[in-house]
């Protein structure tokens, strides 16, 4: 069941998706969240500890379907393209996540600032987390190399970088669009899916299970 907190953080994406950040006001969140301004306060603490909360939830959610990718029944060539077609069609869909992984933040989704040294931590444990500030794009590949486990993270590196390049410079023509069902994430082209698993393949049937 979606808690406060969650239906706080869907209602500032809503509203994100509409507005620049500059222009998302915490007292219409509170209100499209159906919750008061002091428990939106009593949450994130400010407008800002509401944005690195809003930056964590996207990584997390984007690791536990890393997770889910990895954990599938199926040769680990096709497990590491799966976690490469996930990434892409993920960062397509939520501009959030598509800043953490390229760090392309702009005006309109500026960059959530750490919490300052010094200041009072968080009543809210998951706010204290959060307070850390984002991930950067390094840090995040090595969280989601690190899912793999230490036999494959190489490799799994290795898939979510090529699945980078494909975010930072997409086919001419392909305009993303959001699927419900894992067999159904083909954002990238069959032709570039199969170079990956082809690459993946010799890599994971290597001895040393390492980039090269």
């Amino acid at each position: 069941m979606p808690t406060a907190r969650d239906a706080l953080l869907d209602a500032a994406l809503t509203a994100l998706a509409h507005d620049p950040w500059s222009g998302v006001r915490m007292v219409d969140v509170a209100k499209a969240a159906r919750v008061s301004r002091q428990t939106l306060y009593n949450e994130f603490g400010s407008k800002e500890g509401l944005a690195r909360a809003l930056a964590r939830r996207e990584a997390d959610a984007y690791l536990q379907g890393v997770r889910r990718m990895l954990a599938a029944d199926a040769p680990p060539a096709r497990k590491l393209a799966a976690v490469a077609e996930w990434t892409v069609t993920r960062a397509a869909e939520r501009p959030v996540l598509r800043a953490l992984l390229t760090d392309a933040w702009s005006e309109r989704l500026p960059r959530p600032r750490p919490a300052r040294p010094g200041s009072r931590l968080a009543p809210v444990p998951a706010q204290r987390r959060a307070d850390a500030g984002p991930p950067a794009p390094g840090e995040l590949v090595a969280e989601t190399a690190a899912c793999a486990g230490e036999r494959w993270a190489a490799c799994c590196e290795l898939a979510v970088r090529l699945a980078l390049s494909h975010v930072v410079a997409p086919p001419v023509g392909w305009a993303g669009g959001q699927c419900a069902e894992p067999e159904s994430w083909r954002p990238m082209t069959p032709a570039i899916t199969r170079v990956i698993e082809t690459i993946l393949s010799v890599e994971t049937t290597s001895p040393r299970n390492t980039m090269p």
